[in-house]
């Protein structure tokens, strides 16, 4: 059985050498500075989180401005919503989005419903990958914005450092194994809500603040209406390139 080391800095500045660690999976740790020198890297993966700024060196090749280029290139929305500034633009940016979305939910949708639940290398099958979209959406347009007391749906899924009790403060059931069909439902309905809401936007709306707590165990933060709705389109972003990487193996199958 491997072994799975959890919340730990023990490996921080250590050294491995002559160390076997093939097939290792590093999730949502801090890498920074790492050195990996005469070693074999043979299908070596990396997924960076969010939108990264830090270099990647390869063989002594600053690989970063090529590796954002590509997903530039493969992914315009990326750079459209480096334009945003005005609520038409945040408009016309929800109004793309909405069409890409669109388009990835049709695809999900000649797969059966078993392999909408499957997981491609333990990252979130597209059922899960929605439920987390219904979650942001639920943070930073119906907590943050509209300040509803109650915003959260119980099929939301937060980010998988969220803790047990922060989402049971939210009423959210991470653990509940809803159909496909359930969660699109929800997931419509909060696409519709933040159609209103940016619908409705202006470009004075966008410099105003909101405070509220968005997990309980981080307390009140405050944030722009304009910022909560780019992390909103940052994440529908950010999931659909991992979504359509995903869908792609499963329909090869």
């Amino acid at each position: 059985m491997t072994s799975e080391y959890a919340r730990t800095d023990a490996f921080r500045g250590a050294t491995f050498r002559l160390a076997d660690l093939s097939g290792a999976t590093f999730r949502e740790c801090d890498l920074s500075g790492v050195r990996i020198v005469g070693s074999h890297v043979d299908d070596l993966r990396v997924s960076r989180q969010g939108e990264a700024t830090g270099r990647v060196i390869v063989d002594d090749v600053d690989v970063s401005a090529f590796v954002a280029a590509e997903l530039d290139r493969r992914h315009p929305e990326r750079v459209r919503l480096r334009g945003v500034r005005t609520a038409d633009d945040h408009r016309a940016m929800w109004a793309t989005i909405e069409d890409l979305w669109s388009e990835t939910v049709a695809r999900a949708e000649r797969l059966p419903e078993s392999i909408r639940h499957e997981r491609v290398d333990e990252e979130w099958s597209i059922v899960e990958t929605l439920r987390h979209l219904v979650f942001a959406i639920d943070s930073w347009v119906g907590r943050m914005i509209l300040d509803e007391p109650r915003a959260y749906h119980p099929l939301g899924l937060p980010p998988t450092d969220f803790s047990a009790a922060s989402a049971a403060a939210l009423n959210v059931a991470a653990e509940a194994r809803p159909s496909y069909a359930e969660v699109l439902a929800v997931y419509d309905d909060r696409r519709a809500q933040v159609r209103r809401v940016v619908g409705a936007a202006t470009d004075e709306l966008l410099a105003e603040t909101r405070t509220a707590t968005l997990d309980p165990a981080w307390g009140a933060e405050s944030h722009a209406v304009g910022e909560c709705l780019r992390v909103v389109w940052e994440e529908h972003i950010a999931h659909r390139r991992y979504a359509l990487r995903d869908l792609a193996r499963l329909e090869a199958r």
